[in-house]
C-alpha cells in the first residue's frame, strides 16, 4: 500500500492546526483540523483558490448565521431554511468548494445559541488557523520532472517498437505483433499531459511548461502513426521501393529521441521521393495500389517528421527568448 503526499500532508497539517487553535484558546478547536483536511489540494494553484473560496464562504456563512439565527431563532428548521438561501449564494459568488468548510462554522455558531462579537472573533481565528495551515502545508509540492522524464523515455521506446514493427511488416508481412505499444502509447500521452497540467498548477507564476509542447508534439506524431498502419496493411506487394521505405522506417526507429534529427530524415525522405518519381508507372492494378499507398505513406512520414522539426524550432526560439530576458 502506497501513501501519497496528500495523505502525509493531511496527517501533518491536521494535528498542527488543532494544536495552534488550542494554544490560541479557540473554542471548537477540533474544527480547525476539519478545515485543514478540507483544504489539502493536489496542487499549489488549487490550494490557493481553495483557501480563498473557503475563506469567503466562511465569512458569508457567518453573516447568514447572524441574520437567520439571531432574527428567526436557533432551531434545526432555521438551519435548513438558511441553507436554502446560503448555497445558491455560494453558487452566485462561485465559491461552492467552500460549502463543506462553511458548514462547520454554521454549526458552531448554531451550537453556541448566541452570537457575540467575541465568539465571532473566535470563529474567525478558527477559520484563519484551519485554512491557513492547510495552505502552508500545501505550499510544498514534489517535483514531477522525474515522472515526466520516465514517461518520455517509455513513450519514445514504444515509438521505436512501432516503427520497427511497421518496417518488419512491409518486408515480410510479419503479423506476430499484438499492437500493445499503441494502446500503451495512448495511455502514456494522456498520463503525461495530466502530469504536465498538475505541474503547471504547482508553479503559480509560470504559464509555460518545458514538457507541454513535447507531449503535444508526440501526441500529433502518434496520430500520424495511427494513419500509417492501415496504409501499411494494404500494401499487397513488396517491391524495391517498399523495401527502401522499410529501411527508412528502421532508421526512424533508431532516431526516436529528444534531439533534433528530423531535418536529416526530411532530406533523406526527399531523395526517396525522387527515386519514387523516377520509377516507371505501374502496369497492374496491384502495383498501382502498392504505389498509391506508398505515396500516401510517404506523406504521413513527412507530416511525422515536420512535427518534430517544428517542435525543435519553437524550442530553440523559446530558449533564445529566455536568454534575452533582462535580469
Amino acid at each position: 500500500m502506497r501513501i501519497g503526499y496528500r495523505t502525509i500532508k493531511t496527517a501533518i497539517g491536521t494535528p498542527i492546526s488543532i494544536s495552534v487553535a488550542q494554544l490560541l484558546g479557540v473554542s471548537n478547536f477540533v474544527s480547525a483540523g476539519i478545515l485543514t483536511i478540507l483544504c489539502i489540494q493536489p496542487s499549489r494553484k488549487r490550494s490557493v483558490l481553495s483557501a480563498w473560496h473557503r475563506f469567503l464562504a466562511c465569512v458569508t456563512a457567518s453573516l447568514f448565521s447572524i441574520i437567520f439565527f439571531e432574527l428567526i431563532g436557533y432551531h434545526p428548521i432555521v438551519v435548513g431554511i438558511m441553507l436554502l438561501f446560503f448555497i445558491p449564494t455560494t453558487v452566485l459568488l462561485k465559491v461552492t468548494p467552500g460549502i463543506a468548510t462553511s458548514s462547520v462554522i454554521i454549526l458552531n455558531l448554531y451550537g453556541a445559541e448566541g452570537i457575540s462579537r467575541s465568539f465571532l472573533f473566535d470563529q474567525f481565528l478558527l477559520i484563519i488557523v484551519g485554512i491557513g495551515t492547510g495552505l502552508l502545508v500545501n505550499l510544498y509540492m514534489p517535483s514531477l520532472d522525474k515522472q515526466l522524464k520516465q514517461k518520455q523515455t517509455e513513450l519514445e521506446r514504444n515509438f521505436q517498437l512501432i516503427l520497427r514493427e511497421i518496417a518488419l511488416y512491409i518486408r515480410n508481412k510479419n503479423e506476430d505483433w499484438d499492437g500493445k505499444e499503441l494502446t500503451k502509447s495512448e495511455e502514456l500521452i494522456q498520463e503525461a499531459m495530466n502530469l504536465v497540467s498538475l505541474d503547471k498548477e504547482n508553479h503559480l507564476l509560470r504559464t509555460e511548461h518545458p514538457y507541454h509542447d513535447y507531449f503535444v508534439m508526440r501526441s500529433k506524431q502518434f496520430e500520424c502513426l495511427q494513419k500509417m498502419l492501415p496504409l501499411v496493411s494494404r500494401l499487397p506487394k513488396t517491391d524495391a521501393i517498399s523495401v527502401q521505405v522499410a529501411d527508412f522506417f528502421d532508421k526512424l526507429s533508431d532516431a526516436v529521441h529528444p534531439g533534433n534529427t528530423a531535418i536529416l530524415y526530411l532530406d533523406e525522405l526527399s531523395k526517396l521521393r525522387n527515386t519514387f518519381d523516377q520509377e516507371e508507372l505501374p502496369e497492374t492494378r496491384e502495383a498501382f495500389i502498392t504505389r498509391a499507398n506508398l505515396f500516401r505513406l510517404l506523406h504521413e512520414i513527412e507530416d511525422y517528421l515536420l512535427l518534430k522539426e517544428k517542435f525543435k524550432q519553437s524550442d530553440v526560439s523559446a530558449r533564445i527568448r529566455v536568454k534575452k530576458r533582462p535580469e
